[in-house]
Parts: C-alpha cells; structure tokens; sequence
C-alpha cells in the first residue's frame, strides 16, 4: 500500500526521511551491534545521539547559552502543571484564553495559585486571538501564558504580549515552523507529536534564571531544576523519541533550516486559504488576520456534506481531515513534514468535490 498524505492534528506525519532513516538503523544503530530502544540512556554511544540532539535544536533556533533545553515526558499537558510549580513565585499568573489547550491550561494553573484571565476569545468560539493591545497585565504576575497556535480552532498569535513578565509559550504546534526569538521567552514548551517527533516527549526551553523556584510540593519529575541538572535523565527518558526527534532536526538543518521550512509553510496556507476565500462551498472559520499556517480549519455549513467531504477524501488518500469532535467541520494540519504535493493535491479534490455538490 502507497503512503497516504496524513492531516492529522497529531500524531502527526513524520518527514519520509527521518522515517527511512530511522527504518534503517531500527534493528542495528551504527556499529553500535543494537538498536536505539536497547541502549543504556547513562552509554556513550546514547548521550552522544542526546548531546547532538540538543546542539542541533539550539542551532536551529538560535537558543542562547543563557537557556536551558530538556526533552521531558507526558508532552505538553504535563506541563500545565509543571509552569505553575515551578514560576508560582508570587503565587500569580496571567493567562490568555485563546484555545482549548490555553484554557486547560489556566485551569490547571488554578490548582496552584492566583491565575488571571485577562483575555478570551471562548465565547466567540475561539475564531480570533484577543486584542493584546487591550490587554491590561499584572506588573506583579510571575509570568504571561500564551498559547502560540491553537489547533482545533486554527488560528495564531501575529504578535507577542507587550507585559513585564516572563512569557511562557505553548509552542506545540508551531514550533520550528516559523522563526522565533527565543530572548522574547521566558519559557517555550511543546509537545513533540506535531513538527518535532513521535507523542510522549516534550521540549522544554526555558531561561536560566527561571529555573531553582519550584514550590516545594513540585514532584521531582516536574521540577526543571532537577532535570536541567541531570540533563533530561534524572529518571529513563524517552530515548526513542529524542532520537526521531534528533533524525527530525537533521532533515530540517538539511533542508535549509526554520527559515526555508517557513517560506514552505506560507506558500503552503496560503494555497489553501485561497481557495477557501473564493470557494463557494467551504468555508474557513477562522478570523484572517489569525488564521493559522499549521491548522486551517473550515466547513461546508452541512454536516452531513462535512461527512460525505471526510470520506470520499480519505478514499483518494487524504486522511484525517475531520474536524476535532468539539467543532464539527474539517482541520488540515499542514506541518512541516507534509510537502507542498499534499496540500495541492487536497485543493484539487476539494474542487471535484464541490463541482459535484453545489
């Protein structure tokens, strides 16, 4: 069977590359004699893969000496505790609910301490990022959260928060995809099962100086200080996972780098989006101005032709495209790994679907 063009939201697909490659050495890694998922986490011959796996991500990035990267366990949601735990210094965050994922997250930074609100887009369905400009933040908050892309609703921050505090960023499903200045963050974390690997891993970026502050009821696996200082390996990390991860940062260095992918990514949203505006049959719900590169979401305003839409594509090899269960519509998740023939390809059936339902 030939590979299908896969717009999950995630696990998303991996480049063919890093697969192949990862095929390749499954079974017998180098002259190691045994395969990565084998190997001691505390061997040379896997610190080595560790330490040019965090050089290269560094290096894509730009991320200065000043911060810290580790790659942790339980993705990104473990993480909506891990924030609190570890900046609640004050006891005091602000939060911007611009998404399921950044609402959870406020949620969970509740069980912690004093979190503010102090914008949402939630009653509006979530089709644009609030006015940041509006915004009136606590000078005395110990950090600013934001989710950077939202993935069921589709849409992005064009922008950063003008506040005092430290920005903590979800980055999960756009990290690598753009350029970033890290020294804008305090904090960058994200699930991997989008641009950067396989689910079950997270990376984590983070100031320095942020670092040492955890409440004292932080667990040790949540606490950044213990994992900065024993390198991610505190306890067996996700040694398969960083790996791919690893093979990922690879392709992308290869491939021209954060810059180049980005020049793709546009090129490919703009594509879609296009036809969206002058469709008469779909439609994208996101506002424009934060529509997502990542996440196009869109709909027929019937759904049972949303259905129909999710089944006949599927059948031509173009898989996942239903909409996440709490809106309903379609979600093309078009990350770094799907090529541009993908994205055309879906574009010229979306006009042989609508040509034979309108």
């Amino acid at each position: 069977m030939e590979r299908v063009y896969n717009f999950s939201p995630g696990p998303s697909q991996l480049a063919l590359p890093v697969l192949e490659k990862a095929q390749k050495d499954l079974v017998c890694y180098g002259n190691t004699g045994m395969s990565v998922m084998e190997m001691s986490h505390r061997s040379k011959m896997y610190t080595d893969i560790y330490d040019k796996t965090v050089a290269d991500l560094r290096d894509l990035m730009n991320i200065p000496e000043d911060y810290d990267v580790v790659f942790l366990q339980g993705g990104a949601t473990q993480q909506f505790s891990a924030v609190p735990l570890n900046l609640m210094v004050n006891k005091k965050a602000d939060y911007i609910d611009s998404g399921n994922f950044a609402h959870l997250a406020a949620e969970e930074g509740k069980r912690y301490g004093e979190v503010n609100v102090v914008a949402s887009s939630r009653e509006d369905v979530y089709t644009y990022i609030p006015d940041l400009d509006a915004i009136k933040y606590d000078d005395d908050a110990d950090y600013v959260h934001i989710t950077q892309n939202n993935t069921i609703y589709g849409t992005r921050f064009v922008e950063l928060p003008k506040c005092k505090a430290p920005i903590v960023c979800d980055a999960s499903s756009m990290i690598l995809s753009e350029e970033m200045d890290v020294t804008k963050y305090g904090a960058i974390y994200a699930g991997a099962q989008k641009n950067i690997g396989p689910s079950g891993l997270c990376v984590l970026i983070v100031k320095h100086d942020l670092v040492g502050h955890a409440m004292d009821i932080c667990p040790k696996l949540l606490n950044w200080q213990i994992q900065v200082e024993k390198a991610s390996m505190y306890n067996t990390p996700n040694t398969w996972g960083i790996y791919l991860a690893g093979l990922t940062f690879e392709w992308l260095k290869e491939i021209g780098g954060v810059k180049a992918v980005e020049a793709v990514n546009k090129e490919k949203a703009a594509m879609l989006y296009d036809f969206l505006d002058n469709s008469k049959l779909f439609k994208a719900t996101a506002q424009p101005k934060y529509r997502s590169r990542m996440n196009v979401t869109f709909v027929t305003g019937d759904a049972d032709k949303d259905a129909a839409f999710v089944k006949a594509a599927a059948a031509e090899g173009l898989v996942n495209l239903k909409g996440h269960r709490s809106v309903g519509g379609m979600r093309a998740s078009i990350y770094n790994a799907m090529p541009i023939e993908g994205v055309q390809k879906l574009v010229a059936f979306m006009k042989k679907f609508e040509a034979e339902n309108l």
